[in-house]
Formats: C-alpha cells, sequence, structure tokens
C-alpha cells in the first residue's frame, strides 16, 4: 500500500514532497509580499500545515528561508530568458543582453535580500546553495573571459564584470529607498555597455 499523502498535498497533482510544497509555499510568499514579514508561521498557515510540521524537514527556520529565497531567485531567473553565448552576435549587443538581464533579476530579487539583513544566517546559507558558479555575475564573468580568449576582448575582464555589476546593484537599491530615483530613471543600458567597452580616458 503506498504511503498516505499530507493533508496539504491531497489536491496536488504535481507530485512535489511536502519538503517541495513548502519550499514552494514560502517561495510564493517572498514572490508576493518579500521577506520582512515572513516567520514560520505565516508559512504554515499558507502552506496548510501546522507551524511544528516545519521542523519535521527543516533544522530550523533559517534553512527553510534560504530554499526558499534560492528557489525565489530559480524562478525569476527562468522567466528571464537565456543569455547570449560568447562569440555570438556582438560583444557590445551581448553586454547590453546581460545588463538587461542583471536589471531585471536584481529588481526582482535584492527587494527579498534587503528584508533579510537582520538575518545573516539566513543570507550565508543562501550563499552555500549559490556556490557553484552559477549566478548571473559568474556567468557574465564566464561570458567576459570566453570573449577574451576568443580575442574580442582585451583588458581587465574582471573589473569590466564587477563595474556591470554594480550598476545593476546601485540602481535597484537606490530605487529601494524612499525618494530615491526608480529603476526606469538608471543610466541607459547602451550608454554602460559603451563606456564600459570605450573606457573614459581622453584620446
Amino acid at each position: 500500500m503506498s504511503p498516505r499523502k499530507a493533508a496539504a498535498l491531497r489536491h496536488a497533482e504535481d507530485g512535489r514532497s511536502l519538503r517541495e510544497h513548502l519550499i514552494g509555499t514560502a517561495a510564493d510568499l517572498i514572490s508576493a509580499h518579500g521577506t520582512a514579514e515572513l516567520t514560520v508561521r505565516v508559512i504554515a498557515r499558507a502552506a496548510g500545515v501546522a507551524d511544528g510540521v516545519l521542523y519535521n524537514h527543516f533544522a530550523d527556520k533559517e534553512e527553510l528561508l534560504a530554499d526558499a529565497l534560492a528557489e525565489h531567485v530559480r524562478r525569476v531567473e527562468a522567466g528571464l530568458g537565456e543569455l547570449p553565448d560568447p562569440g555570438s552576435a556582438t560583444v557590445e549587443a551581448n553586454l547590453r543582453a546581460h545588463v538587461a538581464y542583471g536589471l531585471a533579476l536584481h529588481k526582482e530579487i535584492l527587494p527579498a535580500f534587503a528584508g533579510l539583513l537582520a538575518r545573516p544566517v539566513v543570507l550565508a546559507r543562501f550563499g552555500e546553495r549559490t556556490g557553484d558558479g552559477e549566478t548571473w555575475r559568474d556567468r557574465l564573468a564566464g561570458y567576459l573571459r570566453a570573449e577574451r580568449e576568443l580575442g574580442r576582448l582585451d583588458g581587465d575582464v574582471g573589473a569590466a564584470a564587477a563595474m556591470l555589476v554594480g550598476v545593476c546593484h546601485e540602481t535597484v537599491l537606490s530605487a529601494l529607498l524612499p525618494h530615491g530615483p526608480s529603476v526606469t530613471g538608471s543610466p541607459e543600458v547602451e550608454a554602460v555597455v559603451r563606456t564600459v567597452l570605450e573606457g573614459i580616458a581622453a584620446r
């Protein structure tokens, strides 16, 4: 006889485990409401389980929140499409695509991270889950290194990656501040890319 299905999953048809259901529910809440007021009780109520059930599947609330944050980021990235391959199109066009991707990504995920600044354990555990070189920053740096190997770029590509990521961070974080500029008021993507590629030294 098959094991009895958890009550919260009785009407689910996606085959998720209760642990996956809890992570998915918490990720839904992060997407809709952020993380500032996200508690075990709120997650349990939304998931349709008793508070204590969460501790049957996670060591503590920090583990659940870190897993949910990683799932939230994964969902956002899945909706942003593919990034260009090294050697395709032009470097300028590809960098525009990378910066547009980075701005859209950070617009969706930085508010969630900002709500967790008082929970450094959660952020540390999230970092452990994304330490495999698969973040957008890692992919951008890898793209730039590959283009340098192809001879389409020269110079310090690590510094270039840091500048492009910094533009995304600064633009979105500034928009979160009271009376800060909106994301749509950020520097033009094309101008940022052109400045990185051409530099600002007088010729």
